[in-house]
């Protein structure tokens, strides 16, 4: 089994929109559902608002809608992760791959199970990107709480502040290699980021710095896996995620 799994938390003030989300508006989450359940994939939507009307509504043998109780200890683009590892850990289902994605703004273009770059790669990581270097200064302000916790942190964007800068909307591999990769991601996170009172959520900074600094060997960023970040090509096949 192959999976993609979403997140969509509501009533919680977005920082990276700049306003709260309604509770029961699923038009904010109607792209990824319908472009998975065209590809006819297994997509599992974890929320914490969604009434119980809605998700009889839309859950159909592809989409299922499973409730969660948010934590405020994190924001919610940290969470998210926290919610996969528990669901994955015990999930009794057996699973091969597995990717993650944000929800509001991305949809599926093609299935990436069947890709021949993902079958024949099983240790890759696959991940989006952005036209960007890792050091900018929206990556700079969004590292500050975790440079001032990570003892390598700011050793890692010195060597790495040429590279693409990673996108964590879109993420996944084979299910050994995943799991790892999370499984460390959670760890980071629960580890360093549970007292970030800054404006930044600290998701972009542990996921590039986790991948360049430990899997950086492993990586496959871009094309196909994903089209170019916020250049809003919603017409793309080629892609496996539209992302924006």
């Amino acid at each position: 089994m192959n999976l993609l799994l979403a997140c969509h938390i509501t009533g919680i003030y977005d920082v990276n929109r700049s306003t709260t989300l309604p509770d029961d508006s699923y038009e904010l989450i109607q792209a990824w559902a319908e472009s998975v359940a065209a590809a006819k994939l297994k997509g599992v939507l974890f929320h914490n608002n969604f009434s119980e009307e809605t998700c009889a509504r839309y859950a159909n043998e592809y989409i299922s809608f499973v409730r969660i109780d948010y934590n405020p200890t994190f924001n919610p683009n940290v969470f998210r992760y926290l919610v996969y590892l528990d669901y994955l850990a015990k999930c009794t289902e057996s699973i091969e791959g597995v990717f993650v994605t944000d929800v509001s703004d991305v949809t599926l273009a093609q299935n990436p199970f069947t890709h021949s770059l993902y079958i024949e790669n099983p240790s890759s990581l696959f991940c989006g990107d952005e036209p960007k270097l890792l050091r900018n200064y929206w990556m700079m302000a969004h590292g500050e709480h975790l440079r001032s916790q990570i003892p390598d942190y700011a050793e890692y964007e010195e060597r790495f502040a040429s590279d693409t800068l990673l996108n964590c909307g879109v993420f996944g591999g084979h299910y050994p290699l995943f799991m790892d990769f999370l499984q460390q991601l959670c760890d980071l996170h629960e580890t360093y980021n549970h007292s970030n009172k800054t404006a930044y959520t600290g998701d972009m900074g542990a996921f590039n710095y986790l991948a360049r600094t430990r899997f950086n060997e492993n990586l496959q960023h871009g094309f196909p896996v994903n089209t170019e970040f916020k250049a809003y090509e919603n017409e793309r096949t080629d892609c496996w995620f539209r992302h924006k």
